[in-house]
């Protein structure tokens, strides 16, 4: 059994917000109060504000969501990336084995990447040779790069990402959640846009998603707070997603626990 007094619990989530600057489409959260929440329950029950003694007349207060699922800090499970998986129906939100969820972290540094730099095959052997560690299958692998300290701005959108070899690489190693604390686990859509218009290859767009097509994996996106993690491995990541029907998605409290000594 897990002490939680043994551990340091790091949030690495950021929140569902209204109107979030680092979101392309928009949330939007209505906000009820406790005094508008009042007369959803005059409504509900048929009493009087003074018949509420305990809360002085006033009622619960709740909030409205109206957001994709891939909002704010979200597992992608393989539905996302298409129908199938692997030759196989691909797993959705609700199907992903809860052990993927949770497990030994690794955090990997590449805030040396600037904006449309690939994280390559070669860059994730560099990393895990400067960290001297060698990765274990089941392992939840987060990808630091910085992008996080932007996210009430534009230059958010500013970050490396993966290709279709580095994901294959981690996926083969036994890597079924990789996270990022950037908007997306790709390469940036500008840079992809720019490619593809100059190459006219249509290989070029999404190629670190689509590759879940043949290899089966999840992501985390847009995560925050890696710098926080004191030690690149020797900590758990929790990130279970929210249970979501027949979702490519699901928005997930994602948190490190690092052992206190």
């Amino acid at each position: 059994m897990i002490a939680t007094d043994d551990y340091e619990l790091i949030d690495l989530s950021v929140p569902l917000e209204n109107g979030a600057v680092s979101e392309p489409l928009k949330p939007k959260i209505r906000y009820t109060d406790h005094r508008k929440g009042f007369w959803q329950m005059k409504f509900l029950f048929g009493m009087n504000r003074n018949q509420l003694k305990r809360s002085g007349g006033l009622g619960w207060a709740l909030e409205k969501i109206s957001a994709i699922t891939h909002t704010g800090t979200h597992v992608d499970a393989p539905y996302h990336y298409g129908p199938e998986s692997e030759g196989k129906p691909a797993k959705r939100i609700d199907e992903v084995p809860l052990e993927w969820c949770f497990g030994p972290g690794v955090r990997l540094d590449f805030r040396h990447l600037g904006d449309g730099d690939e994280i390559t095959v070669e860059e994730l052997e560099r990393a895990l040779r400067g960290i001297d560690y060698e990765l274990q299958g089941g392992e939840i692998l987060l990808l630091m790069t910085g992008a996080d300290q932007r996210l009430d701005s534009k230059a958010y959108f500013q970050q490396p990402g993966l290709g279709r070899d580095g994901i294959l690489w981690l996926v083969d190693r036994g890597i079924r959640m990789i996270g990022i604390d950037a908007y997306t686990i790709d390469r940036p859509f500008h840079s992809m846009k720019e490619s593809f218009q100059q190459s006219g290859d249509g290989d070029e767009i999404w190629p670190a998603h689509f590759a879940g097509i043949e290899k089966e994996y999840c992501q985390i996106e847009k995560l925050s707070g890696l710098d926080r993690l004191p030690q690149s491995h020797g900590f758990l990541v929790s990130c279970f997603p929210v249970k979501i029907k027949n979702a490519s998605a699901g928005w997930c409290r994602a948190v490190a626990m690092v052992p206190r000594e």
